[in-house]
């Protein structure tokens, strides 16, 4: 019996070497989020002010699948197995989109479109790129967004722009990409809003 006893506890202790062995080279994703800065609180909101619904961005599907995206050429695009975002960059930016359009105090209402057609605008847009590149010369990313506004009243397009972006970035690890990506997209939706001005009589109609 003891010959036995021993045997099955070599047996069991091989085992656990071996499990705790192969348990050590599991690799788990890491995730991250843009973050995005905040913006100050609106202005006083005077009288006649429009009212905007935006809809959430569109984007590529391979932005919108979780994995960070790499391109080492401009025809080849890469994934981070291991590397994925928390949340989907599009819900972010479309977030972002609508607290700057608030912070402007150019109307008196900018929620989240619900399908409903109260109000006077409808924000469109997409997240075209949001990319690390790696073919240029070092490691860069490029941010790249368009939209466009509809009056509901009148059912045409009032307003549209396009913008992109990029910055490199000093580290390469995947954090730094991130925190690169974040301060570019911030730059980007800046850039994108900047020129919207809609009329503020559209409210009283």
């Amino acid at each position: 019996m003891r010959k036995y006893a021993k045997a099955f506890l070599a047996t069991a202790a091989l085992l656990a070497v071996l499990l705790t062995g192969c348990m050590s080279k599991i690799k788990y994703p890491s995730y991250y989020t843009l973050h995005l800065a905040p913006v100050p609180d609106p202005p006083a909101k005077g009288d006649g002010l429009p009212s905007i619904a935006v809809r959430e961005l569109r984007a590529p599907t391979y932005l919108r699948e979780g994995p960070i995206v790499y391109l080492t050429s401009p025809e080849q695009i890469g994934f981070y197995e291991y590397h994925r975002w928390a949340v989907d960059p599009r819900r972010v930016v479309t977030n972002a989109v609508v607290e700057r359009l608030r912070a402007s105090g150019e109307f008196a209402q900018v929620k989240i479109y619900d399908g409903r057609t109260d109000v006077d605008y409808i924000l469109s847009g997409n997240l075209d790129k949001l990319e690390e590149i790696d073919y240029e010369g070092g490691v860069q990313v490029e941010v790249a967004l368009s939209a466009q506004v509809v009056d509901l009243h009148s059912g045409k397009t009032v307003w549209s722009n396009s913008v992109s972006d990029a910055a490199k970035v000093d580290r390469r690890n995947v954090p730094a990409v991130v925190a690169q990506m974040s301060s570019v997209t911030d730059r980007a939706i800046e850039k994108l809003l900047q020129p919207l001005a809609l009329p503020t009589t559209a409210a009283a109609r």
